[in-house]
């Protein structure tokens, strides 16, 4: 399945940043990373941006940036990880490229993502466990799931890379 955009999708704490890092160096894609994205046009962290301005706006913020990158070719994009439950998005953006899940199960989501961090919406443990199972209804609807879980970044690359056809 030849493609000339892939998106990342998955929960938080998945390796999405990491993995379009490596797969747009071993492809000789541009990169982009919609949450790195959104702190640099705010000049804040996403934690900032909630406690400031409140989901509603840093979603509003998410959706402008996916679509400013809908035009681009040859990128690999790290999505946040609601930018893919959110229907408007994940139209976009399984209409514009491949979307692929980063699968990883909740333990390790729970161990990849310490409350108190840099994750406004980790804070409290039941949230974030009823979270991470209504956004796993969503990214079902990726093109395709690749488990994640205990696999080196370089090897879900090359996953990713034959499974493509690159």
């Amino acid at each position: 399945m030849r493609t000339d955009k892939i998106y990342l999708v998955g929960f938080m704490g998945a390796g999405k940043s990491t993995v379009a890092r490596s797969l747009g160096q071993r492809l000789g894609w541009r990169v982009e990373d919609i949450d790195e994205a959104i702190e640099a046009r705010e000049r804040a962290s996403i934690v900032d941006i909630f406690a400031r301005l409140g989901e509603p706006y840093f979603r509003a913020a998410e959706r402008e940036v996916l679509r400013g990158l809908l035009p681009a070719r040859q990128v690999v994009v790290a999505t946040g990880g609601g930018t893919f439950a959110d229907p408007d998005n994940r139209a976009d953006i399984l209409a514009d490229g491949t979307a692929i899940w980063l699968d990883v199960p909740l333990p390790v989501a729970v161990e990849r993502v310490p409350p108190g961090g840099s994750r406004p919406l980790a804070a409290d443990r039941a949230s974030f466990e009823e979270l991470y199972w209504r956004r796993t209804q969503a990214y079902r609807l990726a093109h395709w799931r690749l488990d994640a879980a205990g696999v080196p970044v370089q090897e879900l690359v090359e996953r990713i890379l034959d499974w493509l056809g690159y």
